[in-house]
């Protein structure tokens, strides 16, 4: 006995393609306000932002970073946009809360990139420092090489190169010998206490002014700056010009200088010494 297929009205023409066009009407309405909002919004943000920059004169490295920046949320605000046009807002509401979580997430996780990358662009703006400059930080000093947003690269005189956060940078005192168009060089220089002061001041200024790296203007100088246990300390100042010379091999140069003088001129260079005083008993017992 022959018996009828029944058709399955999910399987009728009349009822799946409305859904197919309208899917395709959704699907296409999305991507063209996805596309019109991100391109509109990329053109205008980039160009406002990249201009505002430039004209305040920041440096090339956070004007970059700045446009990457406006990038990314122009495609985010487009996103959004498109999917509240298109009728996506089950599909938007699960996007931002698992948006938001992960955000949370790799907030905690790069806690540390971000300081260093928001110290790296405080540095870049404030310029407390520049490439090629000598700085010192806490236990460190050294020749800055390249200044990044996260870190910066420092070489030491021994010709190693350290990678300093930019956040140490930014949370400790950065002392820069070489920020102006001067700096002083000094050295202490001990004498004995029966040495002529008047004698040994005449050889430290005669070593001082005879170095090439010396500015006549501020003439060296070489006061008493202390009276120690075993010596009569006096300062060696002269002043360089630290774009020209280096302020360790000037004075290098300088201590070597002074200490050949002293020894030609028989002056005493004492090192400290403790003398110890009294008598010691020896006694026999039966």
């Amino acid at each position: 006995m022959f018996v009828p297929l029944e058709v399955d009205e999910a399987l009728d023409p009349e009822t799946y393609v409305p859904l197919a066009v309208d899917a395709a009407i959704t699907i296409a309405t999305f991507l063209v306000a996805f596309v019109v909002v991100y391109s509109l919004g990329k053109l205008m943000g980039v160009r406002l932002v990249r201009s505002g920059l430039e004209r305040r004169g920041y440096e090339p490295a956070i004007v970059n970073t700045a446009v990457r920046v406006t990038v990314i949320v122009a495609a985010a605000v487009a996103l959004a946009l498109g999917a509240t046009i298109a009728g996506f807002g089950v599909v938007l509401s699960a996007f931002a809360i698992f948006g938001g979580a992960l955000a949370l997430a790799v907030g905690f996780a790069t806690q540390n990139l971000i300081a260093n990358f928001v110290a790296g662009i405080f540095i870049l703006q404030d310029k407390p420092f520049s490439i090629g400059d000598w700085i010192m930080w806490d236990d460190g000093e050294g020749r800055v090489r390249d200044i990044k947003l996260r870190v910066t690269k420092v070489e030491t005189f021994d010709n190693e190169l350290v990678t300093v956060p930019n956040a140490d940078l930014a949370d400790s005192p950065v002392t820069n010998p070489v920020a102006n168009d001067r700096v002083r060089v000094r050295y202490d220089f001990g004498i004995g206490y029966d040495d002529d002061i008047d004698h040994a001041r005449e050889v430290i200024l005669d070593e001082a002014r005879s170095l090439d790296a010396t500015l006549e203007a501020p003439a060296p100088s070489a006061p008493v700056v202390d009276l120690g246990d075993s010596a009569v300390v006096l300062s060696g100042r002269l002043w360089i010009d630290p774009t020209e010379h280096g302020y360790k091999p000037t004075q290098f140069a300088f201590v070597e200088a002074v200490k050949k003088r002293f020894d030609a001129e028989g002056i005493d260079m004492p090192y400290h010494n403790t003398e110890l005083s009294g008598a010691i008993s020896v006694e026999q017992t039966a």
